[in-house]
């Protein structure tokens, strides 16, 4: 049986550091999560000011960026009205969220995790998202 790689609490630290650096950088407080190779939550922050909705959210973004290991902000372009994913917003109790900030992170090719933000506008949940995502 082949062991399966997954993203570590000390990644999930390391990634939420690089993450909240560039969130400040912007001025705009963010939530950051990091799941492992199961889509299982690993660590989450909600920085200083950060939206309380949007803890939620970036733990599904999280989420679905390993369940399908994409972008969310990929998915998204494919889920609107007439391409192929349209309706996938309504799979998994509601989890896949279809718009900007969710990374998947890879080792060796192989996705063992992701990452999930958001607090800011879809621009700067993806620009925070990779920084995070680069510090795996």
């Amino acid at each position: 049986m082949k062991q399966m790689k997954t993203a570590t609490l000390e990644d999930a630290r390391r990634v939420i550091a690089a993450g909240e650096e560039r969130a400040r950088e912007l001025g705009q407080p963010m939530n950051i999560a990091v799941v492992d190779s199961g889509g299982n939550l690993i660590a989450h922050e909600r920085m200083d000011g950060a939206w309380i909705g949007s803890v939620d959210i970036s733990i599904n973004k999280a989420f679905t960026a390993r369940s399908f290991d994409i972008e969310t902000e990929a998915l998204g372009a494919n889920s609107q009205p007439g391409n192929q994913f349209f309706g996938i917003h309504a799979s998994n109790g509601g989890r896949i969220m279809i718009f900007a900030g969710g990374v998947p992170l890879r080792s060796d090719g192989e996705v063992v995790g992701a990452v999930g933000v958001s607090g800011g506008d879809g621009k700067q949940d993806q620009t925070v998202a990779e920084a995070a995502a680069s510090a795996f």
